[in-house]
C-alpha cells in the first residue's frame, strides 16, 4: 500500500474514557457484560471533540447492551498505525478517516461490507457522488460524515466600489470571476488571490467542473488522462496572472496566508476550503464586509470532487453488526449537523446538510457553503493505487512551476503524463 495524505491534529481531550488494548471484545471475566465497542476518532478542534464526546454519550445512554468508548488518535502517521493496527490484530471495531486513505484498507480486505448494514433511509440521504467515494468492488465500506468544497469569500465593500453586481444566483460560472476580478482590478487592488502553494488538491477537485477527472479506472489498472478539462483551471489561472488580476504572490501561499490580503483589502476576492468562513467571521476586522459568492461552475457543472471523512467498521470485529448500528447513529441528521458546525464543515447527507442551513440562518456565508454540499461527484483518484506518489513527485512540483512561468499549459500536461508512465511503467 502507498502512504496518503495526513493531517496534523491534537488528541482528543483527557476526559475520555482511553482504553488499555483495541478491538472491542468483551472480556471473559465480565460475564454477560455490554459489548464495548472501540471507536478510534480523530477529532481535534475542541468544539469538535465536545460534539463527538456527546453524540457517544447520547448512544451509551440510550444503550446499556452495547457501549461505545472512544479511543484518541491523532491524524498524523494514522495510516502507519492503522497497518501496525491491523496486521497485529489491535484495531479498533469502528475507525475514523477519510475516503482517500481509507479505501486501500478496504481493497486489502481490512473493513467489513456495510452494504447490508446501512439502512435504505441514510443510502438515500448521502448524494450519489458522496456515496461513490465509500464504495470500493460495489461494496459500501464507510459511511461518510464530514467534507469541503473551494468557495470564493468576496469583500462586498471592494465589488461595489468597482461597480460589480454581486452573483446570488445558484452558481456563478468561471468567466463571470474572471470577469468580476477584472472589474476589481486597479488602485492597488487584485481581483483575485487564491492560494495555491499546494495546487494539486485544489485542482484536481475542480475539475469536474470542466469534465476534467484526470483518472479511468482503479489500482495498478488506472490510466491518467490529461487533456482540455484537466489544463482548463491551470490555464485559467496562468492567463489571470498575465491579466494582473490574480496577485502573482498569492499563487505561492497557503490559503490562510492569503487572507492577510483579504482582510487588508490588497484583493477583492478569494477562493478557499468552505471551512474558512468560520475563520473569517471570527478573524476578519471589525467593520470588514464580505460574503461567499455561489458555487463556482463550469460547462460539465458544478461538481467538485468529494474527499469526505469517514467511519468505517474493522472486518475483524466480534461486533460488526452493532458497530453498524451506532455509526447508522452517529450520523443521523442532528448529530452530523451538530458535529460539522463544530468542525465548520458540510455534513455528508442532504438532511443535515439542511438542518446545519436552518441552524447557521443568519450566519455569513453559510447558506451558500452548505448549497454547494449537493454538488459533490465522484472523485477517481481515491481508487489510483499510484495517486499519493504522483501527486508528490510529480503534479505538484509541475503545478508549481507552471503558475511561476516556468512552463506553459503543453508542457505541464507533458510533464504530468511523462511522471506517471515513469511511476507505473
Amino acid at each position: 500500500m502507498h502512504k496518503r495524505g495526513a493531517f496534523t491534529v491534537a488528541s482528543l481531550t483527557a476526559g475520555v474514557l482511553l482504553l488499555s488494548a483495541c478491538g472491542g471484545s468483551d472480556d471473559p471475566a465480565e460475564g454477560d457484560g455490554p459489548v464495548t465497542l472501540s471507536f478510534q476518532s480523530l477529532s481535534d478542534q475542541p468544539a469538535a471533540i465536545a460534539a463527538t464526546e456527546a453524540i457517544v454519550a447520547d448512544w451509551n445512554k440510550a444503550n446499556a447492551d452495547v457501549q461505545v468508548e472512544i479511543v484518541p488518535a491523532g491524524w498524523d502517521g494514522i495510516y502507519d498505525k492503522l497497518i501496525t493496527q491491523f496486521n497485529g490484530g489491535a484495531a479498533p471495531d469502528i475507525i475514523h478517516y477519510e475516503a482517500a486513505s481509507i479505501v486501500p484498507f478496504a481493497v486489502d480486505g481490512y473493513l467489513a461490507d456495510l452494504t447490508e448494514l446501512m439502512s435504505d433511509e441514510r443510502i438515500a440521504d448521502i448524494p450519489e457522488g458522496i456515496l461513490d467515494t465509500v464504495t470500493v468492488d460495489e461494496k459500501v465500506i464507510a459511511y461518510p460524515t464530514e467534507l469541503q468544497s473551494y468557495m470564493v469569500f468576496a469583500n462586498t465593500t471592494l465589488l461595489e466600489e468597482a461597480g460589480v453586481e454581486i452573483p446570488t444566483g445558484e452558481t456563478m460560472t468561471w468567466d463571470q470571476l474572471q470577469e468580476i476580478a477584472t472589474k476589481a482590478t486597479g488602485d492597488g487592488v487584485h481581483g483575485l488571490g487564491w492560494g495555491l502553494k499546494s495546487p494539486t488538491a485544489a485542482f484536481m477537485t475542480m475539475g469536474p467542473n470542466f469534465g476534467g477527472t484526470y483518472f479511468e479506472g482503479s489500482g495498478a489498472d488506472a490510466t491518467l488522462t490529461v487533456g482540455e478539462g484537466e489544463l482548463a483551471i491551470p490555464t485559467l489561472v496562468g492567463e489571470m496572472k498575465e491579466e494582473g488580476t490574480i496577485l502573482p504572490v498569492s499563487l505561492t501561499q497557503s490559503g490562510s496566508e492569503v487572507l492577510a490580503s483579504f482582510y487588508a483589502g490588497d484583493i477583492a476576492m478569494t477562493i478557499q476550503g468552505s471551512f474558512q468562513a468560520a475563520n473569517i467571521a471570527n478573524d476578519a476586522p471589525e467593520g470588514f464586509e464580505w460574503t461567499v459568492l455561489p458555487p463556482l461552475e463550469g460547462p460539465d457543472g458544478a461538481g467538485q470532487a468529494a474527499n469526505p471523512q469517514t467511519l468505517s467498521v474493522n472486518v475483524d470485529s466480534e461486533h460488526v453488526e452493532e458497530s453498524a448500528e451506532f455509526l447508522e447513529f452517529f450520523t443521523k441528521a442532528e448529530n452530523l449537523a451538530a458535529l460539522n458546525e463544530a468542525d465548520a464543515l458540510i455534513p455528508a447527507t442532504t438532511s443535515a446538510q439542511e438542518l446545519m442551513a436552518e441552524n447557521l440562518a443568519g450566519e455569513p456565508g453559510w447558506e451558500t457553503v452548505l448549497s454547494s454540499g449537493q454538488h459533490f461527484t465522484s472523485a477517481p483518484y481515491l481508487f489510483v493505487d499510484a495517486y499519493a506518489q504522483w501527486k508528490d513527485t510529480v503534479a505538484t512540483p509541475a503545478f508549481q512551476r507552471f503558475l511561476a512561468g516556468e512552463t506553459d499549459s503543453a508542457a505541464l500536461g507533458d510533464e504530468l503524463t511523462a511522471g506517471w508512465d515513469e511511476i507505473t511503467g
